[in-house]
């Protein structure tokens, strides 16, 4: 076996934790790969992999060669599909992940249009309210919502999105709009977990700041059913303006407090290597711009 096949085994089984798992990745047998990975310590002179009956860990002479790997077979990929004059072609397989709701309204059907368009591509999305490691789970590109932290990823800004507060209109002509956000202390509220992980909910009044302690009546930890409460009329609640978008234009909820609204939130499409990423990559990223950066609900 030579060493592309070798590097290809390893990283496999690296990014799934198990040989088995490695070999329906590559479509070989769990045999042929736990040879290609002992030759390749053979080679390197160190254990990479520190197997259990359970899970394959990474040694940390393991750690460091994952990276070294990944970086190889991608620049190998790349060469061979420069030198067969496909450069330009999408093609291949693509991880993408995003938040949960935003990669389901979103994200999801763009990828869908976007198979549509590169036959020769797959997509593998992983939808997930946390922020993934890109480079530990070989994710090709992201979709974050809100400042980014200082890295080594490419970003391209795509809108901006708002934290909102929102009732049925059944509710307010019941109870009122409030003029303030100190009147929901005093108002049923539907917190969603995912959007607001403290009861202390900060906004701004005339550029400063202005901080409400909240008493939830009902705490959830997914924003579709803060939603659902609210449309129910059964009280406020905060979410991220897109979520909610097409039950304001449908009239279900109304947005409240808009002038005491915190600073938007911007949306950027992230990804690893910059002007050396593959076709499928740039094109992806292009195609999520464009895309995004015409839908009225990042605007």
């Amino acid at each position: 076996m030579d060493r592309f096949q070798e590097l290809t085994a390893f990283q496999a089984v690296a990014e799934t934790g198990a040989f088995a798992a490695a070999a329906r990745r590559l479509n070989l047998s769990t045999a042929s790969v736990s040879r290609a990975v002992a030759a390749l310590e053979q080679r390197v002179g160190a254990a990479l992999l520190v197997r259990t009956t359970r899970r394959v860990h990474l040694t940390e002479a393991g750690e460091r060669y994952l990276d070294d790997c990944r970086r190889i077979l991608a620049e190998l990929e790349e060469a061979d599909a420069s030198a067969a004059g496909s450069h330009a072609t999408a093609r291949g397989e693509l991880s993408v992940t995003a938040p949960v709701l935003f990669g389901a309204l979103y994200v999801t059907p763009l990828i869908v249009d976007y198979l549509t368009a590169h036959p020769q591509t797959t997509v593998h999305a992983m939808l997930v309210d946390r922020v993934v490691s890109m480079q530990d789970e070989g994710i090709d590109v992201g979709i974050r919502i809100g400042d980014l932290p200082d890295s080594t990823l490419h970003a391209v800004q795509v809108g901006h999105v708002r934290r909102v507060v929102c009732a049925a209109p059944q509710l307010l002509a019941r109870v009122g709009t409030p003029d303030h956000p100190s009147a929901l202390a005093r108002c049923a509220v539907v917190m969603a977990s995912g959007v607001s992980h403290t009861k202390d909910w900060r906004f701004t009044d005339g550029g400063k700041p202005v901080s409400v302690w909240i008493e939830p009546r009902l705490t959830v930890n997914v924003n579709e059913a803060a939603i659902l409460a609210a449309r129910r009329g059964f009280g406020f609640t905060r979410v991220l303006s897109y979520q909610i978008a097409a039950e304001v234009a449908a009239g279900e909820l109304t947005v409240v407090l808009q002038r005491f609204e915190p600073p938007p939130l911007p949306v950027h499409v992230v990804f690893r290597e910059g002007r050396k990423a593959s076709a499928k990559v740039r094109s992806f990223v292009d195609f999520c711009a464009t895309r995004l950066r015409e839908h009225p609900a990042l605007r």
